[in-house]
């Protein structure tokens, strides 16, 4: 009996994926635990491996497909033998079909009596009380998924839509037309959730950076030997001083659910990093407990992850608040989006030399502009506002941090 490939379970809030590409095709052979196949999650990519080495004897799901855990993927022959594939190779069907059975042949999009929604869109679906006949179903076997969803809710109203009608777009050919990988869909459509759900405010202040600039300087090649190279970051500290600083306003680390309010007593920090499809937030679980050593460690080994796109599902999942660096790029400030259901995000900001008043002196200090965006709904203005003076103090003083003040 053919060895079978299934959707593996898929971490934290992701009920479904993309098959985004087979490394493998039917033929080929495969050692036992070896990748054959690609899924595009919400948040990251995840190669399923063969179960047993053999021969890929079928493709069950083709590329672009939507899959659930517990799906059938492919099969292994065991006995090294190809069977006869009742669906065709990803790159055959990928192919668009030509002449008089090419419609007969072509699934149709709608979804079918008895098929439904995938689990993430029939949650999302009851959420927000759309109704199944208003959607087409573009998943496997025409079942609706999440985003089939989403596109729904995002369409503009009728009225909207008539006024807004343009004749079609000319093509260019100085233009090229690339598909919106799952994870650039996923950015999109959260970050316009967090636009449209949350009450959201930014404030800012700035920050003297000497300190820290004087104590990395004085400390950093002893640190590094101490702990094994690991460099002394700026973002080690700051997030030990936003942990102090939530562990005063507690709100600011909060989430609302419903009618009521999740207080956390505990820190998982999410750490905005650059990854190879785009921006990812993994979460430094426990920040509160842990060193600036362990945090610049995990911080490092994230950017590697995400740069090599083998972040896992369980690094990306349970933020309570995030913090994001735009100064490593140059940004001088800005005003970063919150990630539902998180109620706060502290933005960093390039460190620029700029004159300040200093004891009725002028003086030209490293200075940071600092941003907090907040939910209004669950932080009060005077709550962002002091947790950020805190944040401002601990930096400006690292030994506030080391006596708990």
């Amino acid at each position: 009996m053919p060895a079978e490939i299934k959707v593996p379970t898929l971490g934290e809030s992701v009920s479904s994926a993309t098959v985004s590409r087979w490394i493998k095709r039917a033929g080929d052979a495969v050692a036992a635990d070896e990748a054959v196949v690609e899924l595009e999650t919400d948040k990251v990519t995840v190669e399923v491996t063969a179960p047993e080495a053999g021969v890929i004897a079928e493709i069950a799901a083709n590329e672009g497909a939507e899959v659930v855990p517990g799906d059938l993927l492919g099969t292994v022959d065991m006995k090294g033998v190809a069977a006869n594939a009742t669906k065709k190779d990803p790159a055959e069907a990928a192919a668009p079909k030509t002449g008089v059975n090419a419609q007969q042949e072509a699934p149709g999009p709608v979804a079918r009596p008895g098929v439904g929604a995938l689990p993430a869109a029939a949650k999302l679906m009851a959420e927000k009380n759309v109704k199944q006949e208003d959607l087409t179903g573009t998943a496997k076997d025409g079942r609706i998924s999440k985003g089939d969803v989403l596109d729904f809710l995002n369409r503009p109203s009728a009225p909207a839509a008539a006024s807004a009608v343009q004749a079609p777009r000319n093509s260019d050919a100085r233009e090229e037309r690339v598909k919106m990988t799952r994870l650039r869909k996923t950015i999109a459509a959260r970050l316009k959730e967090a636009q449209n759900t949350a009450a959201m405010l930014t404030t800012f202040n700035e920050v003297d950076m000497s300190a820290i600039v004087s104590l990395r300087a004085s400390y950093r090649e002893v640190f590094e030997k101490k702990h094994k190279g690991i460099r002394l970051g700026f973002s080690g500290f700051f997030v030990k001083a936003v942990c102090a600083a939530l562990a005063e306003f507690p709100a600011v680390n909060a989430e609302i659910d419903g009618d009521e309010i999740i207080y956390k007593n505990f820190v998982n920090m999410g750490v905005a990093v650059g990854g190879a499809n785009g921006l990812v937030v993994p979460v430094i679980h426990d920040a509160d407990q842990k060193s600036i050593a362990e945090i610049e460690a995990e911080i490092a080994g994230f950017a590697k992850r995400a740069q090599d796109g083998t972040l896992k599902l369980e690094e990306l999942s349970g933020g309570s608040f995030s913090i994001t660096n735009g100064g490593v790029y140059g940004s001088l400030m800005s005003t970063p989006i919150i990630n539902p259901p998180q109620s706060g995000i502290l933005g960093m900001h390039k460190i620029q030399d700029r004159p300040v008043a200093v004891d009725g002196k002028i003086e030209i200090r490293p200075m940071m502009y600092l941003a907090l965006s907040y939910d209004h709904r669950i932080v009060d203005g005077r709550e962002a506002v002091s947790f950020l003076v805190r944040v401002k103090e601990s930096i400006e003083d690292p030994r506030r941090m080391l006596l708990a003040i």
